[in-house]
Formats: structure tokens, C-alpha cells, sequence
């Protein structure tokens, strides 16, 4: 096993648990689930954006042959995903995650609509989950795999790429959407006679 791959593997470990993670907050109804895997998520996206943080500046100040040069050019794709995730998924994890404590007190409380409709919440999921996609064509390179070399394969993986962002960041939208519609208040019918 290359060098690189033992450093590329654990990054992308952690982004892919981050986003099936994400995934998964919505469908919980339980306040104290909610409030033990935002925690969890807040740990991973945390862990994360360090990891990856610490790779492309570790990058910068070596010889430039050395295992973590190849690692961070490797994950330089990664690098908006992550500043996306530090720049708004985190602070949103961590409001969820206060927001469930509030009710995480009671053993089975059921977790308000607005609650997963924050964790549905694009802002949370997509950054984390498109940090999982941009890992994968480093660790593709660090085993050993050219692509790059293939000729017609890198239009089609980049056209797939972004299929796979589109149609997670819409699945994001529309579970949100739809959370968010049962937080509002019932509209009373008009007592005026049409």
C-alpha cells in the first residue's frame, strides 16, 4: 500500500461517515437520537475539515516528492467542499445539536418537525456528502489507477460528478421542503362565505 493511500484513506473515511451520517438525521423522530448523532456528525465534519486542513498544509511546507505533496494535490478538489462544511455545515450542526438538547431531557420525546427540517437542511448534508465525492478520485489515483491517461474518461467522470452533486444537493431541497412545510401552522378556513 502506498504512503499516501494510509494518509487519504482515513480523510475520506471520515467524510463518508460524515455524510451518511447527514443522511440518515432527518429520519430519526427520537430528540435524543437526534442529539447523539448531531454530536457524533459535529465530531466527524470537526475531524474532517481538520484532517484535511492539516494535509493540504503539511503539503505546503514539504520537499515536494514526499507522500503528503501527492496526498494533497490529490485533495485539492476537496478543499471548497471543506471550507463550505467549516463555513456553514458546522455552525448549523451545532445549533441542531443545542436545539435537540433542548428537548433531549425526556427519555421519548419525539423530535419536532422544525428540528428535521434543520437537519434536512441542504446547507448541513450537501457540503459534507460532496466532501465524501471529491475524496474518492484521490484515493482512485493513490491505488495506483491513471485515469487521467485513459483516453474519454475524464469528461464522463466529471459530467457524472457533477450529475451525482445535482442530484444530491435537489434530494436535499426537496426533504427539506417537505419538513419544513409541516412546521407551519394550520390555516383556518375563512369564516366568510365565498
Amino acid at each position: 500500500m502506498e504512503s499516501q493511500l494510509t494518509i487519504l484513506l482515513p480523510i475520506a473515511a471520515v467524510w463518508v461517515a460524515a455524510g451518511v451520517l447527514a443522511d440518515g438525521l432527518p429520519r430519526l423522530r427520537n430528540t435524543r437520537a437526534l442529539r447523539r448523532r448531531t454530536g457524533w456528525l459535529l465530531a466527524l465534519a470537526v475531524t474532517g475539515v481538520a484532517l484535511t486542513a492539516a494535509v493540504l498544509v503539511g503539503g505546503l511546507f514539504s520537499a515536494g516528492t514526499a507522500p503528503i505533496d501527492r496526498a494533497a494535490a490529490g485533495l485539492t478538489l476537496t478543499m471548497g467542499p471543506a471550507l463550505m462544511v467549516a463555513a456553514s455545515s458546522v455552525r448549523r450542526i451545532r445549533r441542531l445539536w443545542a436545539g435537540a438538547g433542548a428537548f433531549a431531557s425526556a427519555p421519548g420525546t419525539p423530535a419536532p418537525h422544525g428540528l428535521r427540517a434543520d437537519a434536512a437542511h441542504p446547507l448541513v448534508g450537501l457540503p459534507l456528502q460532496v466532501s465524501a465525492l471529491t475524496t474518492l478520485p484521490a484515493v482512485i489515483a493513490a491505488t495506483g489507477a491513471d485515469l487521467g491517461a485513459e483516453p474519454g474518461v475524464t469528461g464522463p467522470a466529471i459530467t457524472a460528478g457533477a450529475l451525482a452533486v445535482a442530484v444530491i444537493g435537489v434530494r436535499h431541497a426537496l426533504r427539506h421542503s417537505r419538513l419544513a412545510e409541516r412546521t407551519r401552522p394550520a390555516v383556518a378556513p375563512s369564516a366568510r362565505a365565498a
